[in-house]
């Protein structure tokens, strides 16, 4: 029986299936010693390295344990949320984990707050499709004054990207801060939107990802998904 590549690798828990894609592209994946590209498949007994290096084989599932790795993590400003390692403050090498695990999605450089880091790539698509409907909450601190103007125009959709933005919930939250609620992630979606209408943000930070909260998490700190917030983001087929 043969399987995806880039499913493989993702079940590895080395990276996610998109991160594999990146590195079948560019060619740094090897099936029996030839370079793999972008929809290989790979059998049993076949050799898999990436980078010259071997794959380790994730341990099975403890009964009543998790065969993955889950953590929400309060992301400080100045960390990157990349898996490689020569970028200077990636996210994997700051939160140090024992198993390998990386970003579900990501927060820009100069944002903080809640992140979402797995071992599972199974889950990554999962989360990020903005059909699925995953609600990411954000308080955010501008420049000016907010108005009802703003908000309402914030809410109906911007274009950015060569695309409109989905419709989202925006209310204010101070002077000078309001609260927003989107289903989608487009890079850098928030600052741009306000950019739009004059506003230039001076604190993003990221609170909620559908049930889970930030809660008391200092920027820095992280802890385990709970069960209940796991039954909450996961649909019931995947492996936990």
């Amino acid at each position: 029986m043969t399987i995806r590549l880039n499913k493989y690798i993702a079940d590895t828990g080395f990276c996610s299936r998109r991160e594999a894609d990146r590195l079948l592209g560019e060619r740094r994946v090897t099936v029996n010693g030839i370079p793999a590209g972008t929809g290989a498949v790979v059998g049993e007994g076949d050799q898999v390295l990436v980078d010259g290096q071997p794959l380790r084989t994730r341990e099975a599932k403890k009964p009543g344990g998790r065969r993955h790795v889950y953590i929400v993590l309060n992301k400080p400003v100045g960390i990157t949320c990349t898996t490689e390692s020569a970028v200077k403050g990636n996210i994997v090498d700051f939160v140090g984990h024992e198993q390998r695990i990386f970003p579900i999605g990501r927060l820009d450089k100069d944002s903080e707050g809640l992140i979402l880091m797995t071992s599972n790539g199974d889950i990554v698509n999962q989360i990020l499709r903005a059909e699925n409907n995953h609600q990411k909450e954000y308080l955010v601190a501008v420049n000016k004054p907010v108005t009802d103007e703003f908000l309402r125009g914030m809410a109906r959709g911007v274009r950015i990207h060569d695309q409109t933005t989905l419709p989202c919930r925006a209310s204010r939250i101070a002077k000078f801060g309001f609260r927003i609620v989107l289903q989608q992630g487009l890079n850098r979606q928030i600052r741009l939107m306000a950019a739009a209408f004059g506003y230039r943000v001076t604190q993003l930070r990221r609170v909620r990802i559908d049930n889970v909260k930030i809660g008391a998490l200092k920027p820095g700190q992280w802890r385990n998904l709970t069960d209940a917030e796991l039954r909450g983001l996961l649909p019931k087929q995947l492996d936990w």
